[in-house]
């Protein structure tokens, strides 16, 4: 039987600001089962709650946020084989969304999923992004 692994995150960790969200909504940054890590959706929140107003500043820190995750798995975006987007206005937030995966995901390319949906769990979010990496 495979082995799981849930990530609890420091209570200091500077990009999430600890495990508050994790355990208000009863769920983990990350799973690692079968050398695969699934992270779950991760958005454009600030360590202190915030969400800017900018879908583009929502991608990078969801972006940022991926990264401290995988990077508490010592893994990086060479190792994401699998990344869905969720876009609250696909059409008009795309050509800013991929901008800035450039800046994170430069080669190795996962497979990558776009999907435009009505609503996110806040009003105010206009993006998602979940990923699989491989260990």
């Amino acid at each position: 039987m495979s082995k799981i692994e849930r990530l609890r995150l420091t209570e200091n960790e500077p990009t999430f600001g600890g495990n508050r969200v994790f355990d208000l909504f009863q769920y983990s940054p990350a799973v690692t089962a079968n050398g695969m890590v699934f992270i779950s959706g991760q958005i454009g929140l600030r360590p202190d709650g915030s969400i800017p107003e900018s879908p583009r500043e929502q991608a990078d820190l969801a972006f940022q946020r991926i990264d401290a995750i995988l990077g508490h798995l010592g893994l990086d975006f060479t190792r994401v084989v699998e990344m869905v987007s969720y876009h609250v206005d696909v059409g008009a937030d795309l050509a800013d969304f991929r901008a800035v995966k450039e800046q994170y995901i430069r080669g190795d390319f996962p497979a990558w999923t776009i999907l435009g949906v009505a609503a996110l769990a806040r009003p105010e979010l206009a993006v998602e992004i979940k990923v699989v990496a491989a260990k």
